[in-house]
């Protein structure tokens, strides 16, 4: 089965082209114009084994918004195309991700029903010139658009660098679990039959 999938998405505001390998090693090829949010999508792609290769281009002299939001529609599109019609995955996927003093845990169901809750009391309101509130956007704009229930919590932390990548790697260990091929699910992991 191949589970790869291709997505661009071109607006007055970004360009966006990603390419995404859900049986992959983690390799990654990011260039959003945001050094600290590459990096989470390196935390996300690595610790999930998602070959990734994501390119975007924004209007950063206003601010990351869009750039962030953005790249979670494309990234959400392609997981959503990547996953087909779900059949044989794990579906749901929990993790707890620590980083130093800070811990994060993320549930994750790929039921086909779009909601986030992100509660995550940053210590502080940007790291590495991006604001914190866009860690919800990303997820927010991911979650509609690869049709998933994500919650997460930052438990606890001091360190907003550490609180953030705890979020991402959490989420990542999540999504790696509920994209994972399970032999025992025939069909879809459903009641319904469909997802």
């Amino acid at each position: 089965m191949n589970r790869e999938a291709e997505v661009s998405r071109e607006t007055r505001e970004t360009r966006v082209r990603c390419r995404l390998n859900l049986d992959g090693t983690g390799s990654v090829r990011l260039s959003t114009g945001v050094g600290f949010f590459d990096h989470m999508l390196d935390q996300l792609a690595r610790h999930a084994f998602w070959d990734l290769d994501l390119e975007a281009a924004g209007d950063l002299e206003v601010d990351a918004h869009h750039t962030v939001e953005d790249s979670g529609i494309v990234l959400g599109q392609a997981l959503d195309r990547a996953l087909g019609d779900r059949r044989g995955i794990a579906r749901f996927g929990s993790a707890h991700a620590p980083l130093d003093e800070s811990l994060a845990l993320a549930v994750v169901d790929l039921g086909g029903r779009p909601f986030c809750r992100v509660e995550a009391p940053f210590s502080r309101e940007q790291v590495g010139g991006m604001d914190t509130q866009l860690v919800a956007e990303f997820f927010r704009a991911f979650t509609v658009h690869a049709r998933a229930a994500v919650h997460l919590n930052l438990l606890y932390g001091e360190n907003a660098h550490h609180q953030v990548e705890a979020v991402f790697k959490a989420a990542a260990l999540a999504l790696g679990q509920a994209v994972r091929l399970d032999p025992r699910v025939q069909g879809v992991r459903s009641t319904k039959g469909v997802l």
